[in-house]
């Protein structure tokens, strides 16, 4: 006689959970292929294939929201230290003013404004923590991030590639706004706790303030101080194979990590600084290799992830929510995304108008809230099993509008274009020290100053290697005219002039 799924409750050690697991997988890799193919999110896949398996759907049981909390933060931690590990400052350096701006700032309006709107309007309907101001705002907070995981899934899995700088800002924003949403509903969490045991309020906002300080300092304090030590050990120490580099540079991330979160420092800011320091100074033998290995651990935390929180999911509890979850969410995308962002980048009067609203559009959710949202639950904070489900419907209602939509909005406001061509299709690769080989088309945009190498305009640090015009791979020099379509070779690297 075969058992049911539901007989497979979820055990860390059980071969069931091995043979499980390992067809989850599968499936899940399978459905990035309908994903590619229809314009449908891999990470909304991935949540709803969790659901179709989980409790109210085949019957596998999982409902441990603390060990939910850690498999997740460990993930999160593997991703974002990937995002930073691939985070190039040289391309980073003109819009840091501008994704540090939406990281810190963008946060916190967001929710400011979306904790408003739910006293407002959502209130009871929210549960407990809707009858309070402070509840309110630590359900904006827990979904006022633009999460990594979803902005590098769509902006690298469908490569994506933006003009004005807006996927090296919109990465940036995503990789360091996470660790600003985290401290602040830490801090929320606690005040809750305070105000049940009597504390005034202002002796509870001053603490709040000096717990946000000391996360932020000890946390980019921790992340600098392990990157700079990492990148001295990989200078000083040569190890046998590049395989041991990955796993070198990977416990950096633990480290970085665990070590500010034991002095009381933000973990998720001290490994994604120690990352971006790592990325940028290390000299790594093989370094591609390297990034192809986090590439693939990305991919991999991800999926986990994702099939793990829809595991988590129980849509027989979510119809009460449906309402609020689209209230909240329709404002969040239409009304508290737009606003932050263009307040944000208000003194940036060179960015256009269409960027701006690209980036307003590029506000998705994703495991970052969802994982968030564990976090009260595990607290135990009255009312929080229901926060869950608002944050998870919301998700998904942002995956399927923003998430479908990313493209063909970017192509609509005339601010993606076409994937270059490899590099490989040069037939020459360079020494790493060298810089990174890029490939670029021209554009009619970037003839506008001039036709010739001599008017086109490079960024400091770029050269021009290399110009392939149809089958002809062309020397360049300061009058060779140059047409739309051209494939410019260029290496990014700091110069010495």
């Amino acid at each position: 006689m075969l058992l049911p799924l539901s007989a497979f409750a979820i055990n860390l050690i059980s071969d069931d959970l091995l043979l499980l697991a390992s067809i989850l997988v599968f499936f899940a890799i399978m459905t990035t292929k309908i994903g590619t193919r229809f314009g449908v999110p891999s990470l909304l896949l991935f949540l709803l294939l969790g659901m179709a398996v989980g409790a109210d759907g085949l019957g596998v049981q999982f409902q441990d929201y603390e060990m939910a909390e850690s498999i997740g933060h460990f993930a999160m931690t593997v991703i974002l230290f990937t995002g930073g590990l691939e985070t190039s400052l040289s391309e980073t350096k003109p819009i840091l003013k501008q994704g540090i701006l939406l990281s810190t700032l963008g946060v916190f309006l967001t929710c400011l404004l979306t904790g408003g709107f739910i006293y407002l309007v959502a209130g009871e309907a929210v549960g407990a923590l809707g009858s309070s101001i402070l509840g309110c705002l630590l359900i904006a907070t827990i979904m006022a991030s633009t999460d990594s995981a979803s902005v590098f899934g769509l902006l690298h899995g469908k490569r994506l590639h933006l003009r004005h700088d807006l996927g090296p800002m919109l990465e940036l924003e995503s990789g360091s706004n996470d660790p600003m949403a985290y401290v602040l509903t830490i801090i929320l969490v606690a005040a809750f706790s305070h105000i049940g045991q009597g504390e005034s309020s202002s002796l509870i906002a001053l603490n709040s303030v000096l717990v946000f300080l000391i996360q932020m300092v000890i946390g980019f304090g921790v992340g600098f101080g392990a990157g700079k030590l990492t990148v001295w050990i990989i200078k000083k120490v040569k190890l046998p194979g590049t395989s041991l580099y990955s796993i070198l540079i990977l416990s950096s991330a633990f480290f970085a990590s665990g070590l500010a979160s034991v002095i009381m420092g933000n973990g998720l800011l001290a490994l994604y600084v120690a990352a971006i320091i790592i990325g940028n100074e290390a000299p790594i033998p093989g370094k591609k290799d390297v990034l192809k290995f986090f590439d693939g651990m990305t991919w991999l935390m991800q999926l986990l992830m994702f099939l793990m929180l829809g595991l988590l999911a129980r849509p027989s509890q979510m119809p009460h929510m449906l309402v609020p979850a689209l209230l909240i969410g329709l404002f969040m995308i239409f009304v508290s995304r737009p606003l932050s962002v263009f307040a944000c980048l208000l003194p940036f009067r060179k960015l256009p108008f269409k960027a701006k609203l690209l980036t307003s559009w590029v506000g998705l959710k994703g495991a970052g809230p969802i994982l968030f949202a564990l976090y009260p639950v595990v607290k135990e904070v009255e009312g929080a099993s229901d926060i869950f489900n608002l944050v998870f419907l919301i998700t998904m209602l942002s995956l399927l509008i923003q998430g479908m939509t990313l493209m063909p909005v970017a192509r609509w406001l005339g601010l993606s274009y076409e994937e270059d061509p490899p590099v490989e299709a040069f037939g020459l690769e360079l020494p790493e020290e060298m810089g990174m080989l890029r490939d670029h088309t021209v554009t009619e945009e970037d003839l506008q100053n001039g036709k010739t190498v001599r008017a086109f305009s490079f960024p400091h640090g770029i050269r021009l290697l290399m110009v392939k015009r149809g089958e002809q791979f062309l020397v360049p020099h300061g009058s060779m005219e140059l047409f739309p379509g051209d494939h410019l070779m260029i290496i990014v690297g700091d110069t010495d002039d």
